[in-house]
């Protein structure tokens, strides 16, 4: 059967919903739904689960997990041949997700672009497989097992870890869905992208990026455009402008500072840039969220007005 990935955009963040556990004796099986309206994750503890998504088919045994998804018609292939033990575990993603054949995440470009072009600076992408088997099955039965005994307590206490717990079962999955963990251009991306970010503040060159990779400049530049659909020198100015613009609003610094602070060494070239991404000159930018002078307290303006 061909690997199956679902890509969600990491921001916001999955939640977690409700889980339990079930056990069906020789003869049972899964109920038939459609439009569940939520991710259903599923990690078989003993036996077999015989269970379908559509027009694809699975035989999950102990230590298999499986994921779905909210939209599709789910049903059970055969009933179940001894005692299956099995968890299960909703959850809804908020943000953009979809279903591939491909580990890479271009899938959700059109998705997650907006006409912002800084905002790429920072998305993430989750890359989670449909199916797969746990390296260390105790792991997920365990976290199963708390997320179980949470929900027997004050939902109030109980939040927080819930989320957590969550988050590490879909980690344990990430990490663990292929030996290297992940594919050769995303590591390459990956290391461009934090060796950008250490060096943004000086001149950086292709030739730079390549010496301190040692990749040829344009298999940088290639695996760069598969993961972040932009090049390099791309990714570093739009870092920049991102890096300006949170100077803009968490300093008073002179403009001219900040366009020099960020790697932009002429004003005028600078302010260019930040307006054709953001549609706002840094001028205008920070002014924006400066409160009115007539909208300041007066206790403010005269503390002592007595």
């Amino acid at each position: 059967m061909e690997s199956l990935y679902i890509h969600i955009q990491a921001v916001p963040l999955p939640f977690f919903l409700e889980c339990g556990k079930t056990i069906y004796q020789h003869g049972h099986q899964h109920p038939n739904r459609a439009n569940l309206g939520m991710f259903d994750l599923l990690l078989v503890r003993q036996g077999t689960l015989y269970i379908g998504e559509e027009d694809r088919r699975w035989e999950l045994s102990a230590g298999e997990m499986l994921i779905l998804l909210p939209d599709r018609y789910h049903y059970a292939t055969t009933p179940c041949q001894e005692e299956t033990l099995f968890y299960w575990l909703h959850f809804q993603v908020p943000a953009p997700w979809r279903e591939a054949e491909t580990f890479s995440d271009l899938y959700l470009k059109d998705d997650i672009h907006s006409k912002n072009q800084i905002d790429l600076v920072q998305n993430h992408i989750l890359t989670i497989p449909k199916h797969w088997t746990m390296s260390a099955p105790q792991q997920g039965y365990d976290l199963f097992e708390k997320l179980l005994a949470l929900a027997n307590g004050m939902r109030s206490n109980a939040f927080w870890e819930q989320q957590q717990l969550f988050v590490d079962l879909l980690r344990a999955a990430v990490e663990g869905q292929h030996p290297g963990n992940l594919a050769p251009s995303r590591i390459v991306a990956e290391k461009a992208e934090a060796y950008l970010k250490q060096h943004y503040q000086v001149d950086i060159t292709n030739a730079m990026l390549a010496g301190a990779l040692h990749f040829h400049p344009n298999y940088i530049a290639r695996c760069m455009k598969e993961v972040y659909q932009c090049t390099p020198l791309d990714y570093l100015q739009r870092y920049r402008l991102e890096q300006a613009r949170l100077l803009l609003l968490k300093t008073d610094l002179p403009i001219s500072e900040i366009s020099d602070s960020v790697g932009f060494h002429y004003s005028a070239y600078f302010s260019r840039c930040f307006t054709q991404s953001i549609g706002l000159t840094p001028r205008q930018y920070r002014k924006q969220f400066q409160p009115a002078a007539a909208s300041i307290m007066p206790a403010a303006l005269n503390i002592d007005e007595s």
